[in-house]
C-alpha cells in the first residue's frame, strides 16, 4: 500500500482512520501549510526505526572510542546535562 498525505485538519478529523492504516501497514504523512510535520506509521516501522538509531548511536561511540576518545561516568553525564547553563553558552 502507498503512503497517504493529509492536512493537520484531515488527520484531526479522521484520526481513526489513519490508525486502522497505520495497523494495516500503511503510513500517513501530516502536512502543515504544505510541509510534511508528523506521520502515522505502523509500529513495526517506528520499532524499526528506534532501533536503527540505537545501533547508529552505538557505532558512533564505539568509533570515539576507538579513537581514544573522551569517557564519563554516568553521574558526570547526568550532571553535566542538568547543570545551570555558564555564562559562556548563554
Amino acid at each position: 500500500m502507498a503512503e497517504s498525505t493529509v492536512t493537520v485538519r484531515e488527520a484531526r478529523a479522521h484520526l481513526a482512520d489513519h490508525i486502522n492504516r497505520a495497523e494495516e501497514g500503511t503510513p500517513t504523512v501530516i502536512t502543515r501549510n504544505g510541509v510534511p510535520v508528523a506521520a502515522v506509521v505502523p509500529i513495526e516501522d517506528f520499532d524499526a526505526l528506534e532501533e536503527a538509531a540505537d545501533v547508529l548511536l552505538a557505532r558512533q561511540a564505539e568509533a570515539v572510542l576507538a579513537q581514544g576518545g573522551p569517557t564519563v561516568t554516568m553521574a558526570e553525564l547526568l550532571a553535566d546535562l542538568f547543570a545551570e547553563p555558564s555564562e559562556d553558552a548563554a
